[in-house]
């Protein structure tokens, strides 16, 4: 699913997000979505969310729909 559009993110989820630090490289980190950050409907770079571990990035892929 598409990282690019809010509605599809929710607290629960599992996501590949780019850390600020490796949006160079493009490495991804996968995490279970904590907070929303983004307010807007959408965002051309990727909703920005807040993984359960505390890092912070852009949504590039949604992996699962969480429990």
């Amino acid at each position: 699913m598409n990282g690019q559009i809010r509605k599809n993110i929710t607290p629960g989820i599992e996501v590949d997000i780019v850390l600020k630090q490796d949006q160079r490289t493009g490495k991804l980190t996968r995490g279970i979505v904590k907070d929303l950050l983004t307010n807007s409907p959408t965002h051309p770079h990727g909703i920005k969310v807040r993984l359960t571990d505390g890092q912070v990035g852009r949504v590039k892929q949604i992996i699962s729909a969480g429990s």
